[in-house]
């Protein structure tokens, strides 16, 4: 089992280039079930929830095929409608082929969700708006079973903005029978992007990244070549990465948009932040001051952000305050923080953070994927060596990130204690 080794206290700087954004790509590469030609993608990161995906796609009986840095998705050659509990336990977002295999198939059997261990994440809300589209949900052994002869456009009022839900749905009614109105829906950049890509193939999809998305169904969709936006979560934990360690780092490929409440954190943090169209440089100007920030859906302080400012915090003078409010077990990094020297106190779904203290290297283990990051930036301003433990964790959701961070002058190994 891999792991990283950290010697601390070495200034980050230069630039990075940021991949495409995971949290786009997994409901994207999932659309493609709703295509009737190949779809064409290019340089897609190495992750371990893409190639989950990929194996998740060749279950179904879709070819696959990787040709240097493109990727080729065949969705014509589908044999199976059913997700099973093997794949889908590696990873929630496999919940996303119920929406497109009910719509293109009329029949779909999915295995309830699995994933990161940070809360409670029900789909609910999901089966709940299939069933105005006209699917019949069963539930029985573990698994999710819908059929539908033909789904039927409706209006669609959601309880909560969930992320997964607006996708299910917005891959669903694409290729429903009339118009279908979603209310409450989820506005992050992500959003936006999935409909970029079904508009791209055909699909006739307005409001997207607004709290209401109209959609007028189609017959069917295209193939093409499509690129995602660039990850803004890895962008975020590469510009605290260089404030940590007091040093200036510039993240390319980027919408500076998609972080407005992150920057606007960090600017009164008293970092020097710089954007351009497709690039963000932060840089260390002094002593950073405590923050206090509430996690909250997009344009909110992103939840998948809140680990590494927490990181930050350590080395902020004053008190800092995070408050948790989109899952309730996402506060698993910080006994791991303290170890290292930390003086972070929970109290409900808030952590108190006392800064600046002098961190010491030490081992440490992952937990989930954002505190992965968070720990490795602990590491990055620790003094000595640190071991972080469970690293597959991390690579769920980063590309090369011990490659990029020595690029910008960190001292980090991946090494297998096996071999």
């Amino acid at each position: 089992m891999d792991q990283l080794r950290i010697i601390g206290k070495k200034r980050l700087k230069g630039q990075v280039t940021i991949s495409q954004a995971k949290n786009a790509l997994l409901p994207i590469l999932k659309a493609t079930l709703l295509c009737s030609e190949k779809v064409t993608f290019s340089e897609l990161p190495l992750l371990r929830d893409i190639t989950t995906t990929f194996q998740l796609l060749k279950n179904l009986g879709l070819e696959v095929e990787q040709v240097e840095e493109k990727t080729i998705i065949d969705p014509t050659t589908i044999k199976s409608f059913e997700a099973t509990y093997e794949l889908v336990k590696t990873m929630r977002a496999s919940i996303l082929v119920l929406g497109p295999l009910v719509a293109k198939y009329g029949k779909a059997k999915v295995s309830l969700p699995g994933g990161c261990a940070i809360g409670a994440r029900p789909i609910d809300i999901h089966l709940q708006g299939l069933e105005k589209l006209g699917a019949t949900i069963k539930l029985h052994s573990g698994y999710v079973e819908a059929i539908a002869s033909k789904l039927v456009g409706a209006k669609i009022v959601l309880p909560f903005p969930s992320v997964g839900a607006t996708e299910n749905l917005m891959m669903a009614a694409s290729l429903a029978k009339g118009e279908s109105l979603i209310e409450n829906c989820a506005k992050e950049p992500e959003i936006e992007d999935l409909a970029n890509f079904l508009n791209s193939m055909g699909a006739k999809i307005e409001g997207a990244g607004g709290a209401v998305i109209r959609i007028q169904g189609v017959d069917s969709l295209k193939g093409g070549h499509y690129s995602a936006i660039g990850d803004r979560i890895e962008a975020a934990t590469y510009l605290m990465a260089g404030l940590i360690t007091e040093g200036e780092v510039t993240v390319t490929g980027v919408v500076p948009r998609h972080l407005d409440a992150v920057l606007q954190t960090l600017e009164e943090m008293g970092a020097e932040v710089q954007t351009t169209d497709n690039s963000i440089s932060t840089k260390w100007k002094g002593p950073l001051q405590a923050a206090s920030i509430t996690t909250a859906p997009f344009p909110g302080f992103p939840t998948d952000v809140q680990a590494q400012l927490m990181a930050l915090c350590t080395q902020a003078q004053g008190t800092s305050l995070i408050s948790e409010t989109i899952f309730e077990n996402r506060f698993m990094h910080v006994p791991e923080m303290n170890r290292l020297g930390a003086d972070i106190e929970l109290k409900g779904n808030t952590a108190v953070i006392k800064g600046p203290t002098k961190l010491t290297g030490a081992p440490v283990m992952c937990t989930d994927l954002r505190a992965s990051a968070a720990l490795i930036l602990t590491a990055l301003a620790s003094e000595g060596e640190s071991l972080i433990q469970r690293v597959y964790h991390l690579d769920r959701g980063y590309n090369l990130l011990d490659q990029k961070l020595r690029n910008l002058g960190a001292q980090i190994l991946r090494e297998n204690p096996k071999n």
